[in-house]
């Protein structure tokens, strides 16, 4: 019995590498301040707390470092919840009871991360020993 083409030779990177990817495309330039709450005893508060920990690595707060992030913990058995103040006045509720940690990091993305206005690229000029004027023509 043969295997069935499916289109593609190659594997996926699988999750480990779409967790990276999601984590690169973070940005927190929108953000003023998230505040993540959850109970350590919930069943799925393990997604939220993967989430918090790449949020509050170095390279995600070099993005925005006037971003506060401010961590609630509750012992009421209520589900982990995610919200997030833009700069833009408007407020993002996450509720992260059945998500992933790659769920939410790309509903963080998609709502966040797209509103960053893409950097201007400025053309940096290199000069060649070949453009420069030669003493030569100065001379004349």
């Amino acid at each position: 019995m043969a295997i069935p083409y499916s289109g593609t030779f190659t594997r996926s990177g699988g999750l480990v590498s779409a967790l990276g990817k999601q984590i690169k495309l973070i940005n927190l330039k929108p953000v003023k301040k998230v505040d993540i709450s959850f109970d350590p005893f919930h069943a799925n508060a393990t997604a939220v707390r993967d989430l918090l920990f790449y949020i509050s690595g170095p390279k995600v707060i070099r993005t925005n470092p006037n971003c506060r992030i401010k961590t609630n913990i509750v012992t009421d058995r209520s589900e982990p919840f995610i919200k997030l103040d833009l700069t833009t006045n408007g407020i993002i509720n996450l509720k992260a009871g059945n998500l992933t940690t790659l769920e939410l990091l790309q509903l963080f993305n998609k709502h966040v991360s797209s509103l960053v206005k893409p950097e201007e690229e400025t053309e940096n000029v290199v000069r060649t020993k070949s453009s420069k004027p030669s003493k030569q023509t100065k001379r004349k």
